[in-house]
């Protein structure tokens, strides 16, 4: 025995051609496409209503993108619908090292090693890069930086010479 509906969409003339115009535009995402599209499907004031599960084939979703989507459009609206809702936390987020913080990091670690030191570290360069970016920089981004970019910090000698150490041994 199916649960029976807990919630109703009726949505205004306004909230109505919002979503079209949103489903219509070329740079909406597929996601927000496909849940203005829900809310269309399930809206009882206007033409034909779907049932959830008739909604989420016809869209190519699963049934709980259906559920979250009512559940979102009920607590929030239509913006809540339309807009993605990122964490602060994600790597979408926010890019903690742009192009040029980048650049500088490589150049700092392609030059000259701090005395006493044999080769740069992760550790070393965030406390380095402290003194010289302008924004702080974790160890993290640094490592991410630089594994993007197939730096190394261990190599400390070129190929021809590395071949010739180990033809020596």
């Amino acid at each position: 025995m199916a649960r029976p509906k807990r919630y109703s969409i009726h949505l205004t003339e306004k909230e109505l051609k919002k979503l079209k115009s949103v489903i219509c535009k070329k740079e909406t995402s597929k996601t927000i496409r496909s849940r203005c599209q829900i809310i269309l499907d399930l809206d009882e004031a206007h033409g034909k209503v779907l049932t959830h599960e008739q909604s989420a084939k016809s869209n190519g979703v699963c049934m709980a993108t259906v559920t979250n989507t009512v559940t979102k459009y009920m607590n929030g609206g239509i913006d809540a619908v339309t807009e993605f809702k990122r964490s602060v936390n994600s790597d979408n987020a926010r890019r903690k090292v742009d192009g040029r913080t980048e650049a500088r990091l490589i150049e700092l670690a392609c030059g000259p090693v701090p005395e006493g030191r044999s080769r740069w570290t992760i550790r070393l360069l965030e406390e380095e890069s402290k003194v010289i970016l302008e924004t702080p920089v974790g160890r993290e981004a640094i490592r991410k930086a630089l594994k993007k970019t197939n730096f190394d910090l261990t190599k400390t000698t070129t190929g021809a010479s590395r071949q010739k150490k180990t033809r020596n041994s």
